[in-house]
């Protein structure tokens, strides 16, 4: 009987790892999020020139010649090459359908030059829009306001981003009548974007909201919970 005892007693152990009996660390996850705002002092403008003509080629050379003078003047006025750029270049036939028959045919073609221009100076910022208007440019589609080294302020998000999730951590444990022990994890949340404050700024001639730029960033850090 002894012998039966003792396999029964072995089998039990077998069944009874050590892994068991070991309680799994307390942990506590809280998630902060920090902001920072500066007024920029850059804005990249979304401008170009369409245009209208009976043949693909007399459409191409009239736009060609309207964005030459655009360009011509927006570098006369202080914008530098490395500040120019190319964003959208298109040509496409304009159809019209016969009322007597269902069949299309070609009416004259449209060409379109879209430019990305960044300007530095931003109190000139209403003159040059009105300026590349004067001189052929017949789109506008945006405007966007940034600053030129967002990495400092980014630091500051990011810092701000600790020191709130090790505000709402201490809340927790101090409701819940825990202490925080050590970090274990830190781990950045997201890519952090900039997004506008508006804010009126009237400038030279076209007015301008420049406001501000909101730079973000989150974090989500684990702590140990120490008793």
């Amino acid at each position: 009987m002894r012998v039966y005892h003792s396999l029964i007693f072995t089998a039990l152990l077998a069944l009874s790892p050590a892994a068991y009996a070991q309680t799994p660390p307390a942990l506590i996850t809280i998630t902060g999020e920090g902001e920072v705002s500066a007024a920029p002092d850059m804005a990249t403008l979304s401008l170009g020139v369409t245009s209208t003509a009976k043949t693909a080629k007399e459409v191409m050379d009239a736009n060609a010649a309207q964005m030459t003078t655009v360009l011509a003047n927006l570098s006369a006025a202080g914008i530098a090459p490395r500040d120019l750029q190319t964003s959208a270049l298109s040509l496409q036939a304009n159809w019209t359908n016969s009322s007597l028959s269902s069949s299309s045919a070609i009416d004259g073609y449209t060409a379109s030059n879209q430019l990305s221009v960044r300007v530095h100076d931003l109190a000139a910022l209403g003159t040059l829009i009105d300026g590349a208007i004067i001189d052929g440019a017949n789109t506008f589609n945006n405007v966007q306001f940034a600053v030129t080294d967002p990495a400092p302020l980014l630091d500051e998000a990011r810092q701000r981003a600790v020191a709130d999730a090790r505000h709402r951590a201490e809340i927790y444990a101090t409701a819940a009548g825990i202490t925080l022990g050590p970090v274990l994890t830190i781990t950045e949340g997201g890519t952090p974007t900039p997004g506008p404050q508006f804010a009126r700024a009237m400038m030279d001639s076209t007015p301008i909201a420049a406001g501000e730029v909101t730079l973000s960033a989150a974090v989500t850090i684990t702590w140990a919970i120490a008793n």
